[in-house]
């Protein structure tokens, strides 16, 4: 009796947070057409995608699509490479691994629920933050009048 107690309180405590996509559940996100997707998002999301989406985003959803309904149960689907860095995050996208190009390579990504509305591009950095170490010769006045042997 008493372990079943403790086996409540123990639920009780440990329930993690829902997410919510202004005021929306997950479950009800992915039931959602993309006109009423369109109404959550912020004004620049809503804008490009009224405007239509161009041949190269629609092909993109539909190889997203094809590795989700033919990856294995409980299995990640496979890695989709893209360039198209200004491509807007959608619910139907939740799941899948893309690829995207920084310039160099395709940093792989997996989409959560709270990269919705987001950009693609925002998620793999096309530079390499810089690490400073100790000035070299030349970086400073200074510098002029140290021997370089």
């Amino acid at each position: 009796m008493a372990d079943q107690i403790d086996a409540e309180e123990l639920k009780k405590k440990r329930q993690f947070r829902k997410f919510a996509y202004r005021g929306v559940d997950l479950e009800q996100l992915l039931t959602l057409n993309l006109q009423e997707v369109t109404k959550l998002l912020p004004c620049r999301a809503r804008r490009v995608i009224r405007r239509g989406a161009k041949h190269k985003k629609s092909a993109l959803m539909k190889k997203l699509r094809n590795a989700k309904k033919n990856a294995p149960v409980n299995e990640k689907p496979e890695v989709v490479k893209t360039h198209l860095r200004n491509a807007i995050i959608l619910p139907e996208m939740i799941g899948c691994v893309v690829g995207i190009h920084n310039g160099k390579v395709y940093n792989q990504v997996e989409i959560k629920p709270e990269m919705i509305g987001h950009y693609l591009g925002e998620f793999s950095m096309t530079y390499k933050p810089v690490k400073h170490g100790r000035p070299g010769i030349g970086a400073t006045h200074s510098s002029r009048f140290i021997p370089l042997k």
